[in-house]
């Protein structure tokens, strides 16, 4: 069974690093605002359709202006089929309007200002801060990262702010971009919520959910 130690996170890491390669944010943005608006859009939708959507949203929206001028029924339209698209619309939009407010159009580099943002928590937070700006603020903890870091024994907790404190003190600073982006591709490849393939799992020796299933 593995420990909370950073030992055996840090094997975890190697193993997936050597059998996933390399690995990014799954969703496609040009811009920290785009960045922030598709994570805004990816709660409780996948990032497959988040990316569907942007794709048309992008070209009809190209700068933070345009976002803070729109017409919210029309901003609606484009976003439906995200899924809880009105609180999602009036999110953005008055994300874009604070934004340009409060610090002359860029988006914030700093957790603590991300979070003041409506429709954003520590997750959206740390996606855009790590992947728009490259700063390691913590780590970003989705339902993958929820149900696979309980498989691996690596916390205790539903809660997605606890699991990222107990992550925070095993997984090494280095890695705290990375290491959603691992577990969300193992996630989706493999351990899949409904079947995962232990068989084919490069962690399932190492994993004590694949033993315990074996």
């Amino acid at each position: 069974m593995i420990k909370n130690n950073k030992q055996c996170v840090l094997k975890i890491i190697k193993v997936l690093e050597k059998d996933l390669g390399q690995v990014k944010c799954a969703l496609n943005f040009s811009t920290p605002f785009e960045l922030l608006t598709a994570v805004i859009l990816s709660a409780q939708c996948r990032d497959e359709r988040v990316n569907k959507i942007t794709e048309n949203l992008f070209k009809r929206y190209k700068n933070i202006s345009d976002y803070a001028n729109a017409d919210i029924s029309e901003f609606e339209n484009y976003i439906k089929s995200a899924g809880f698209f009105r609180n999602k619309a009036k999110n953005i939009i008055k994300s874009a309007k604070l934004i340009i407010d409060m610090h002359n159009g860029a988006v914030p580099h700093a957790m603590e200002e991300l979070l003041k943002l409506p429709g954003v928590a520590r997750k959206t937070a740390n996606v855009v801060l790590g992947n728009a700006f490259g700063k390691a603020a913590g780590i970003a903890v989705d339902t993958h990262v929820i149900r696979i870091a309980n498989l691996l024994k690596l916390t205790k907790y539903d809660d997605p702010v606890k699991i990222e404190k107990d992550l925070m003190k095993i997984v090494p600073k280095e890695y705290w971009i990375k290491f959603s982006f691992y577990i969300q591709v193992l996630g989706r490849r493999i351990c899949k919520a409904r079947n995962p393939n232990h068989e084919i799992c490069a962690l399932n020796k190492i994993c004590p959910s694949a033993h315990i299933a074996n």
